[in-house]
């Protein structure tokens, strides 16, 4: 499959050209734009933003700290591969952080942010009967951040985005399998939970909606996929 262009953000003028290569790059990778393994350029990203290369070499550098892309020889770049072992242990930090924020959050919230959420939730449903993929990461990733960023302190939101970069482009490739995500929407559980305000029940949703969603399907794409080029393996499980 080929490279997807960079998607678009909102403009805003004060940002500099160094924090707006940033940030659509980190936005690309996050959504998907980049499959694991995919090889990047410091030109090739310069000329899809229309920049030079000044403040690529300054967005990769970042993105680099944050396991985002690996810097290799000779002015070379990729999107880290995917293993087994490092899906397994950014799916473990994921549920304990995003457990963390939902237990945060819980006393903050209202009907109008349940109502807020249900409709996200309702948009992806559609976004999936139309097959429309960037919407669906979107908006999963929209429905989660509402809900945590109900915590007027969300600390940890920092630490969860950081996660959901490194998953990003892996999780494209589970999402591709879009008859299976059909079938273990836990959204709804999340949402019959916020309800009848039962935190154990939410957070047992929430489990179950990152293992189900990114865990086994994961496992199943890797399986599939067998070893990594250039004699990089997985970790047995």
């Amino acid at each position: 499959m080929s490279q997807r262009p960079i998607p678009s953000l909102p403009d805003h003028d004060a940002v500099t050209t160094q924090e707006y290569a940033y940030q659509h790059l980190r936005n690309a990778i996050m959504v998907g734009a980049f499959r694991p393994g995919t090889a990047l350029t410091f030109r090739g990203l310069a000329q899809q933003l229309d920049l030079s290369p000044t403040p690529i070499r300054e967005a990769v550098r970042r993105l680099s700290s944050e396991n985002a892309i690996e810097v290799l020889g000779n002015r070379r770049l990729r999107v880290p591969h995917m293993t087994a072992g490092r899906l397994e242990d950014l799916v473990e930090l994921r549920i304990t952080l995003e457990r963390h924020a939902v237990t945060r959050a819980f006393p903050y919230l209202s009907d109008v942010a349940i109502a807020e959420m249900r409709a996200l939730d309702d948009r992806m449903d559609e976004a999936i009967s139309c097959h429309d993929l960037d919407a669906l990461t979107r908006l999963n990733h929209g429905f989660h951040r509402l809900l945590y960023r109900l915590n007027p302190d969300h600390a940890s939101m920092p630490l969860i985005e950081s996660i959901w970069l490194q998953l990003g482009p892996f999780q494209r490739q589970v999402v591709e399998q879009i008859e299976a995500i059909n079938k273990i929407d836990h959204h709804k559980a999340m949402l019959k939970a916020l309800q009848q305000r039962d935190r154990p029940g939410l957070c047992r949703a929430l489990e179950s909606d990152i293992r189900d969603g990114v865990l086994r399907l994961g496992r199943q794409i890797l399986e599939k996929e067998g070893p990594l080029p250039g004699g990089i393996q997985t970790r047995q499980t």
